[in-house]
């Protein structure tokens, strides 16, 4: 709140933005009239940023584009960038909240499994899990492997599919899609376009 002088019997408002707009060249109230002392002094985070590296939302497969501003190797902006043909510079309630996704102290950084039957969850080392993968990657396309089909020659197997999440990007799709096609699967999507 304002100080408060006198001026005579009549008070009024010390810095109040009414009078510096009345009184100064911003009659609209957008510009210095609307400034307080410590709106004056503030600074954009952005600007303690050590670099700027561009990006992507990793969200939807729109391809927003976005700006990451890091300090000290640790993220603390994201924006949208401005530059990008695909958003200009805006981003929806998700892309606008990316960070979260970056720094939560609740993001699962370990792999987290759940045997089967089992109660509780442990945490497994990266090899040993990408191991239990390859493992029932191979014993399901054995198991359910089809050289002929009604006839027909069609190399592939039903017993995998893959239903990509909208946080993919088009290079992790493409990838993908090459990766299941090469394992002989044929029922591949992606639910940003269910």
């Amino acid at each position: 709140m304002g100080q408060i002088g006198s001026m005579g019997d009549r008070w009024f408002p010390g810095p109040w933005p009414v009078l510096r707009q009345l009184r100064g060249t911003d009659r609209l109230g957008r510009g210095k009239a609307a400034q307080s002392e410590r709106s004056v002094e503030l600074r954009a985070r952005t600007v303690r940023a050590d670099r700027v590296v561009d990006s992507i939302c990793p969200y939807c497969a729109v391809g927003c584009g976005q700006r990451v501003y890091v300090k000290d190797e640790q993220v603390i902006q994201i924006e949208g960038d401005p530059a990008s043909p695909v958003s200009r510079g805006r981003l929806c309630p998700k892309g606008s909240a990316s960070k979260q996704l970056v720094t939560s102290p609740l993001r699962e950084t370990t792999v987290r499994y759940r045997r089967p039957y089992g109660t509780e969850w442990e945490d497994l080392d990266l090899d040993t899990a990408m191991e239990m993968i390859t493992d029932r990657v191979l014993k399901t396309r054995e198991q359910f492997w089809e050289w002929e089909h009604d006839g027909r020659r069609v190399r592939r197997t039903m017993g995998i599919a893959s239903l990509g999440g909208a946080t993919l990007d088009n290079e992790e799709n493409y990838l993908m899609k090459k990766l299941y096609t090469a394992m002989g699967a044929i029922q591949i999507e992606n639910q940003a376009r269910i």
